[in-house]
């Protein structure tokens, strides 16, 4: 290993002779599981996977670690040393190598022992030059996934933030390009999961970040006839300058291989987060399991009465929690009540809370944290709070209408608890109902008075932002239910410790439905609490299967009695006679199976490949299985089953058994549209 240590002069002669004498043209094969990294001479890679038909995942070797600089690209280094040692159950490699114009790169390969498919890197650069250079961009984990042709179906998992708000899981088709920038990809659209993974029908791959707080990378996702496939990397784009004897490093990122869909991915994504980069998800309350009537079918023209009123229903059909939503307030910043709605003031909405606690319900608050209307009270009286843009001018949040408090300044984080004690503790709320696309990133901040050392604290100051909510909400009752509801958004990963409800977010289909629950379910764990989001925004208004199916809770925001409102969103609402039978049923299926508490098993269906699609979950000696499809008539194949067991197959939504299986069996005939919910009970 070359010790920077030396003098300058030294250490360049030394390592520019090493570099011209080599001659080695072995490959450094680094192997973890079924995945295997080669590093040539030039130090490019090639990956291969054992679960690919050709073992290997790129054709040929190429640069997969370099930088671009403000005179070009440089990608090219001679290989001048290789270290390799283990070190509490993992083993690392150190490689490195020299340019032409001087810049030495030092490779960290690391693979731990119990991640297996997984191989990260870490990559720095030194300036060994007299020359100073200005790197533009960084670029990891630069790799094309062949085709076989431009018609070769591959699906995607993408966690990035959009305002179009794209399905989290979907095919790239030729042609497909799209950056998955982690910053804001509009005014108030940022965040998300820093993963992006490919699969085949036969192998997937991935990559990925695992730093402890967000960062601003991109993850583009290209696919077109000159790449010849599919071209996936990590960029970092900010310049950096790299003084003569200087260096800088990479974020970790990684590599991963796998079997059928992305599952797997974020599954052990998140393990690793938990046990090496100190990620804990608190164990949810009870409560949040519970089934959800909310008051937006009344939207913002609710009134106290209006909601009481419905109540009775709400009671009646089984639902446990109901929420106030949107219109309380008299602005979002100030959050004083609106007279109009609560005349006596607090006094009216203790009244209020009180009177759901009455019929034996819980209560849960809207609220839209960070966002702060023009011409409020806070502004006037503490406009330092503000998140200031390059320009010191306040960012637009522009759903609401509003700007961003800055997440970074601790008046901001203190003036969040005053409220949050406001709600929980004062009101005797019993969680919250936290909502805005806004809140699953923030811009960097320029704000002069905060003093930032680096514009992205505002950015990586998110979960200590949703720390400080959570935290003081547990104080106060260790039951709350925290419901972060960012508005179709990929969810930022790094807040998830910090919510112990996560929602379907205004899904467009009930397709959305069930991805984001099999994505929740792999990044918070098999029992999370994933509520489904209204049923009104699901197919036809009325896909509770499609909750139940993937182990979600289920909610509606109907209105009562019939006809008593039109809902700008989603038109009538109302409870008619039809709808209370056929809503009571599908909570008594609910609270009969409490599915959201079982282990949802999602390694043994690929949400892209297998049709129809398909969702499992394990409770006790019951395996339940959602089918889904446009219509479908043929054999399912039941994955999980005992071999040594005998079951008996039910179609548990009309009490119809199906079909016995013996021992080893595991196919059944099946005929249905839209969806089919069977459970397989093992005979004992």
């Amino acid at each position: 290993m070359i010790k920077r240590k030396l003098t300058a002069l030294f250490l360049f002669t030394f390592v520019f002779f090493i570099a011209s004498c080599s001659n080695n043209k072995n490959e450094i094969t680094i192997t973890s599981g079924k995945l295997k990294l080669k590093v040539n001479d030039k130090l490019y890679t090639q990956v291969f996977s054992d679960y690919s038909p050709e073992k290997k995942i790129t054709n040929s070797f190429k640069p997969s670690e370099y930088i671009v600089t403000d005179s070009g690209k440089i990608t090219d280094f001679t290989l001048v040393s290789e270290n390799k040692k283990k070190d509490k159950g993992k083993r690392i490699w150190t490689i490195e190598g020299i340019s032409k114009n001087s810049v030495l790169k030092t490779l960290v390969v690391t693979v731990y022992n119990d991640f297996p498919d997984f191989i990260f890197t870490k990559v720095t650069y030194t300036n060994l030059s007299k020359k100073n250079i200005t790197v533009e961009k960084w670029v990891n984990n630069d790799y094309v996934i062949p085709q076989k042709d431009t018609s070769e179906i591959i699906w995607s998992y993408q966690g990035a933030t959009y305002e179009e708000r794209p399905d989290w899981v979907l095919q790239v088709k030729n042609g497909f390009a799209r950056k998955n920038y982690m910053g804001m990809n509009a005014s108030d659209y940022g965040g998300g999961v820093p993963i992006v993974d490919i699969w085949k029908k036969d192998f997937g791959f991935a990559i990925g970040h695992v730093e402890k707080v967000p960062k601003l990378v991109s993850l583009p996702v290209v696919r077109n006839e000159k790449l010849g496939g599919v071209n996936v990397k990590i960029e970092y784009e900010k310049k950096i300058p790299l003084l003569p004897q200087k260096s800088f490093s990479t974020f970790t990122t990684f590599i991963s291989t796998h079997k059928k869909d992305y599952f797997h991915t974020l599954k052990m994504f998140a393990e690793f987060m938990r046990e090496h980069r100190g990620f804990h998800f608190n164990k949810p309350p009870a409560d949040a399991y519970e089934p959800i009537w909310c008051a937006w079918g009344y939207e913002r023209e609710f009134t106290v009465n209006k909601v009481l009123g419905t109540l009775p229903e709400v009671k009646k059909l089984g639902y446990k929690w109901v929420v106030l939503d949107d219109g309380w307030q008299t602005a979002e910043g100030d959050w004083f009540l609106n007279p109009e709605k609560f005349p006596g003031g607090e006094k009216d909405m203790k009244k209020f809370v009180e009177k759901i606690h009455k019929k034996g319900l819980k209560a849960k608050l809207w609220w839209a944290p960070l966002a702060v209307d023009p011409g409020t009270e806070l502004i006037k009286k503490h406009p330092e709070m503000l998140l200031l843009n390059k320009e010191q001018k306040p960012v637009d949040i522009t759903w609401w209408d509003s700007y961003y408090l800055c997440p970074a300044y601790n008046e901001t984080l203190e003036y969040t608890r005053k409220l949050v004690r406001k709600f929980l503790k004062d009101w005797k709320f019993d969680g919250l109902k936290i909502d805005g696309q806004h809140l699953n990133g923030a811009p960097p901040c320029y704000n002069k008075a905060h003093r930032h050392k680096r514009p992205e604290e505002s950015t990586e100051a998110m979960p200590k932002f949703f720390q400080t909510i959570y935290d003081e909400a547990m104080k106060i009752n260790r039951n709350a239910v925290i419901e972060v509801c960012p508005c179709g958004t990929g969810y930022n990963f790094y807040m998830l410790p910090y919510i112990n409800q996560v929602v379907a977010s205004d899904p467009v289909s009930s397709w959305q439905i069930r991805l984001k629950g099999k994505t929740f379910k792999a990044l918070i764990g098999p029992d999370a609490p994933y509520y489904g989001d209204h049923v009104e925004l699901s197919d036809n208004k009325s896909d509770f299967a499609s909750t139940i199916g993937v182990g979600g809770v289920i909610g509606t925001k109907f209105t009562w009695p019939v006809g008593v409102y039109r809902n700008k969103e989603s038109g009538d609402v109302s409870l008619t006679k039809e709808k209370e039978k056929e809503w009571k049923k599908w909570i008594d299926i609910y609270d009969k199976y409490q599915l959201p508490k079982g282990k949802y098993l999602g390694e043994l269906y690929d949400i892209g490949f297998d049709k129809p699609e398909t969702h499992v979950i394990e409770k006790g000696d019951t395996l339940f299985y959602a089918f889904y499809a446009k219509n479908f008539n043929g054999e399912v194949e039941l994955r999980g089953l005992d071999k040594n067991n005998a079951y008996a197959v039910y179609d548990y939504v009309n009490d119809k058994k199906l079909k016995d299986l013996n021992k080893g069996e595991n196919k059944i005939k099946v005929n249905f549209k839209k969806y089919l919910l069977v459970k397989a009970v093992k005979l004992k």
